[in-house]
């Protein structure tokens, strides 16, 4: 396996002399050596530009393969596997996990990310699954996704039930109340979850937002209800910020806000519809607006990451036909042929770039849009098409 695929480059920038013009020619030297050395580098591949992978995506959530880079110490140079943790310390912070239940999603890795820097982590789970998922992990069914760098697994402190469709006890209806799933449980809207956390923890330090739900995702927005479109909207956007409304109070300065959103919100994603891509423009644009508001009001960070397509349980009960992929499927095998890097998409991709982003080497970094999937966003044609068969032999 190819270890290292980036071209490193290191030494100091030149600048002309009035007093020494062979600088000018030292500088002219360097410059064509890059060069020669860049193109030397590139192509080595015989791989046409425009021809697609013929492989697919992968399509089981699982951690990546290790990771190396190059670092220097003394103009010496050496290999060493860089586990992006280790670089980072948030011992002594607290970070509550809104939309975790199971250890498939980024949520989960989100967090796994977190532990593994030190972090202390609180869930809040949706309460209709909240005893499946309590119960998966007092049995240790997801011990084998728990594992930290260190060989330790990843302690949920605690869970608290979290329906964030429901701002306050007033917004939750008879329905709810009465609804079975919702049995002996109370508590459960974000005003009331954050006092909790509060009264437990005291002030926290990063809010992650993993929540998404469309009830009818599966119909083309031309057949979506405004129901339908305003429940998306609702479960997948407003929640972020009514999130932020009630704890930003309790987090501390310099702590980050994030939340997951997808390419379907600038794109048009056939097969993502009820208005879901509606909700993560929402989402996209209101990350940049609270930025702005909770920065200059509590010194909070917010930032959202655009992730590629993973085969989390969530994302696999959308658009499953008799006989064919479901969607996510399709996507990510979409993502493998056309995306500039044609390479497998995990879920730990995306929680180390989280946890990046909630650690203090982001400090100055606020209301941006992170991609994280392969650079799919950058391209403007997909290069798998039968229109561009005749480019790619």
């Amino acid at each position: 396996m190819l270890r290292n695929r980036s071209l490193h480059f290191y030494g100091k920038i030149l600048r002309p002399s009035k007093t020494n013009p062979s600088t000018i020619n030292t500088m002219m030297f360097s410059r064509n050596t890059l060069l020669a050395a860049a193109a030397a580098f590139y192509g080595a591949s015989s791989v046409s530009a425009f021809a697609p992978s013929t492989a697919v995506g992968n399509t089981v959530s699982r951690s990546s393969p290790a990771i190396y880079t190059q670092q220097t110490a003394s103009r010496q140079y050496s290999s060493t596997k860089l586990n992006m943790s280790s670089s980072v310390d948030l011992k002594g912070k607290v970070a509550f996990i809104a939309g975790v239940a199971d250890s498939s999603g980024y949520g989960w890795a989100i967090s796994k990310a977190l532990a593994d820097a030190g972090a202390t982590i609180i869930v809040g789970t949706w309460p209709p699954v909240l005893k499946i998922f309590q119960m998966g992990l007092k049995k240790g069914s997801f011990d084998d996704d728990s594992t930290l760098s260190d060989g330790s697994k990843m302690v949920i402190e605690k869970v608290y039930p979290l329906d964030a469709v429901f701002d306050s006890p007033d917004d939750v209806p008879d329905e709810i109340k009465n609804n079975k799933r919702y049995s002996g449980l109370d508590g459960y809207t974000i005003e009331e979850v954050a006092k909790a956390v509060e009264a437990d923890y005291g002030k926290i330090d990063i809010l992650v937002h993993s929540l998404a739900n469309g009830p009818e995702v599966t119909k083309p927005l031309l057949e979506t209800s405004r129901k339908g479109y305003l429940a998306a909207s609702s479960a997948s956007a407003y929640s972020a910020v009514s999130l932020l409304q009630k704890f930003g109070p309790i987090m501390n300065e310099g702590g980050n806000m994030l939340s997951l959103t997808y390419i379907a919100s600038e794109k048009v994603i056939p097969g993502y519809g009820g208005g879901m891509s509606s909700a993560k423009a929402q989402l996209e644009s209101d990350t940049r607006v609270l930025a702005y508001e909770a920065g200059r009001k509590w010194g909070v960070r917010v930032n959202t990451i655009s992730a590629g397509p993973l085969k989390s349980r969530a994302a696999s009960a959308i658009g499953k036909e008799p006989g064919q992929k479901t969607f996510i499927e399709y996507a990510i095998d979409y993502s493998k042929a056309n995306a500039p890097l044609a390479q497998d998409l995990y879920n730990d991709d995306v929680g180390n770039s989280g946890m990046f982003l909630c650690s203090p080497l982001a400090r100055t970094i606020t209301g941006v849009t992170l991609y994280v999937d392969n650079g799919l966003h950058a391209m403007g044609m997909a290069i798998d098409s039968e229109s561009m068969s005749d480019r790619n032999q």
